[in-house]
């Protein structure tokens, strides 16, 4: 649900990535639907913001090309984030079509590729129209576990594709979208759909063993939280604004944690996700909401330790003690994991739309709507280097292996890149 205007509207990006749950909403008129791309206006003063210019710096870092490829058609009209993953020698892909890459993470040579599912048609109704002729499927992935490639679709399907070669080993149905990247653990895959539930999954043969229900608001942003586990608990954020922490063996819950209250009198003023999956670092959570705090917890009982107001809804990273966010307003901000204070801020991408943080080394790496890779210092924040990728921008997620960035760029090319000190 991409907005096709070039120029930038800090709202409009939130838009673009909500899901309505609701249908009855359709008779609140055609303005409520104001958002929908060729439909209504928006504010024309906030439509003037332009993605802040590319400053001037001395560069400290040079990010050369390793290599690159092509996985598939790219990431689609929806705002959809298909996550690369690493396995021993080798990197998987997919873009959201159905096409699975697996690639030599060291040569950039193409080891299998597999088409596991069809597009449907476009059909007709509601689904139809907001997904503006756009057949893309895939919602979620790729998790990386147990010899298995994992990945979501937008038909509720979890599909299990083996590393070593690409052939299907099972396919389970959990209901609705797959909001997140499926994770495994202790012989299960875990699993977050869009209606707020949390499944576990046999790893062998894909059989479900538990479900975990949360109240979904009215309006919420497309996507969901990504389970983590850690001593048989499995940890996860909901659209509700709380945080979950659950036995691994069969779902039961062991403690919640609200990050954020809605507030405000509409539903849009009222979404709170925590959509960033929570991180575990220093023996302690870390989570954030959207229009809401970072809060920083113990692992055993949720209680808070600190809280500070943020609002994000992207996964976050952290090194040097500190935890880094990448905030609505594309700011990144470094936040000492102790305490919660702010150690520094990073202004100089306003509305470049980032992609999640990735900090490795003494780098912190983020990617933006207009194609850049971007690096800067853990330490302060100051700008190191930057690169033109291309492929219609960046908006998946970033990883690293043995110091090297992959990045899976929108229109379909996956990229690896070194970052040399000049």
């Amino acid at each position: 649900m991409n907005n096709p205007q070039s120029s930038y509207n800090p709202l409009a990006r939130v838009l673009r990535l909500l899901t309505v749950l609701a249908l009855s909403a359709l008779v609140a008129g055609c303005s409520w639907f104001s958002w929908i791309p060729g439909v209504g206006g928006g504010d024309e003063e906030e439509e003037s913001l332009e993605p802040a210019k590319l400053v001037s710096f001395t560069a400290e870092l040079d990010i050369d090309r390793e290599w690159k490829i092509k996985v598939g058609e790219g990431l689609g009209k929806k705002y959809v984030r298909v996550n690369p993953g690493v396995v021993a020698d080798r990197i998987i892909a997919a873009d959201a079509y159905g096409s699975v890459v697996a690639v030599d993470r060291f040569t950039g040579k193409r080891i299998w590729q597999t088409q596991f599912d069809q597009a449907a048609g476009k059909g007709f109704g509601l689904s139809a129209l907001l997904d503006r002729s756009d057949p893309s499927f895939v919602s979620g992935g790729i998790g990386i576990g147990e010899g298995l490639a994992l990945l979501g679709t937008t038909r509720g399907e979890v599909v299990a594709l083996s590393v070593a070669d690409g052939s299907e080993m099972w396919r389970s149905n959990v209901g609705t979208e797959i909001g997140s990247t499926p994770v495994t653990a202790d012989d299960r895959v875990f699993v977050q759909s869009i209606d707020g539930k949390l499944t576990a999954l046999d790893s062998e043969s894909g059989e479900e063993l538990w479900t975990y229900n949360s109240q979904v608001p009215r309006l919420t942003l497309r996507g969901t939280s990504s389970p983590v586990v850690a001593n048989d608990v499995v940890y996860t954020g909901f659209a509700s604004g709380k945080v979950s922490a659950l036995r691994v063996e069969n779902g039961e819950p062991i403690w919640e944690q609200r990050i954020m209250l809605p507030e405000g009198r509409s539903e849009l003023e009222r979404i709170v996700d925590v959509d960033a999956s929570p991180l575990i670092a220093a023996g302690a959570l870390f989570a954030v909401a959207y229009q809401g705090r970072a809060i920083g917890m113990s692992l055993r009982d949720g209680r808070p330790r600190w809280e500070r107001d943020s609002s994000s809804f992207l996964n976050m990273a952290e090194g040097y003690g500190q935890l880094y966010i990448v905030d609505d307003e594309d700011t990144i901000t470094a936040i000492d994991q102790n305490t919660g204070d702010v150690v520094w801020q990073q202004e100089a991408f306003a509305r470049r739309k980032l992609t999640a943080p990735l900090a490795f080394s003494n780098y912190i790496f983020v990617g933006d709507d207009e194609g850049y890779l971007h690096a800067i210092a853990q330490r302060d924040g100051r700008l190191l280097g930057r690169i033109k990728v291309g492929g219609k921008g960046l908006r998946s997620n970033l990883i690293v292996a043995d110091g090297v960035v992959y990045a899976s760029d929108n229109k379909g090319t996956l990229h690896a890149f070194k970052a040399v000190l000049r």
